[in-house]
């Protein structure tokens, strides 16, 4: 797979870069449930920026607390830096990712019995888009949906 079809899995896909999708919420919308069943969009995104940081950054630590049931947050996000910090912290874990395919070595890595690095990566693409799904969802129902500056998706 070459890495400008690893780009469009992860940033530039068939939905708004998740940067913009990330964009111009305010503290009491990233906090807020919108029905019983849902998360936050604090929560899908700590959700999956854990889980990325698992994949791409071999995190065995977070690991260790995620098979534990630390799936999501266990309290509201405390403040817009923090937001803010959470958000870069799973843009740059994207970055990431895409170093991981900059070498077809690298793609190959056996990171469990019979799994590969690519496998294993395009099971992430999978998992940050419907999070990310999620997300644009919530932002729906909030009525804060498209982010600024955006054209409707």
């Amino acid at each position: 797979m070459e890495k400008g079809m690893w780009q469009h899995l992860f940033v530039t896909g068939e939905y708004l870069p998740p940067k913009q999708i990330l964009a111009g919420l305010t503290l009491e919308q990233v906090n807020r449930n919108v029905s019983e069943s849902s998360h936050s969009v604090y929560g899908e995104l700590w959700h999956a920026t854990g889980w990325q940081d698992i994949v791409v950054r071999r995190d065995e630590e977070r690991y260790r607390d995620w098979q534990l049931g630390d799936l999501y947050p266990a309290h509201d996000c405390p403040n817009l830096e923090a937001w803010h910090t959470l958000a870069d912290r799973f843009l740059v874990g994207l970055d990431e990712a895409l170093e991981w395919t900059s070498l077809p070595a690298k793609l190959k890595l056996e990171v469990d019995p019979g799994v590969t690095m690519e496998d294993t990566l395009l099971s992430l693409a999978v998992h940050n888009a419907y999070h990310l799904g999620k997300i644009v969802a919530i932002r729906q129902a909030m009525g804060v949906w498209p982010p600024p500056g955006s054209e409707q998706h």
